[in-house]
C-alpha cells in the first residue's frame, strides 16, 4: 500500500470515528436536527437542479 492510499484511508477512518462520536451528542438537540435536515434537503434539491441543467446543456435525454 502506498502512502497516498494510506492517507486517504486514514482520512476516511478519522471522519467516520468523529461522526460516530458526535452523532449521539448532536441527536439530542432538536434544533440542530431540524437545521441539519433542512440543510440536507437544500443540498439535495440544489444537486438535482445542477444535474438537470448539466443534462440540458449537454443535450442528454431527460
Amino acid at each position: 500500500m502506498n502512502g497516498a492510499v494510506a492517507r486517504i484511508l486514514l482520512r476516511y477512518v478519522a471522519g467516520a470515528l468523529t461522526t460516530w462520536g458526535l452523532g449521539d451528542q448532536l441527536s439530542h438537540d432538536p434544533d440542530l436536527v431540524n437545521v441539519t435536515a433542512t440543510f440536507i434537503g437544500v443540498v439535495a434539491a440544489s444537486g438535482t437542479e445542477i444535474f438537470y441543467r448539466l443534462a440540458k446543456a449537454k443535450g442528454w435525454k431527460l
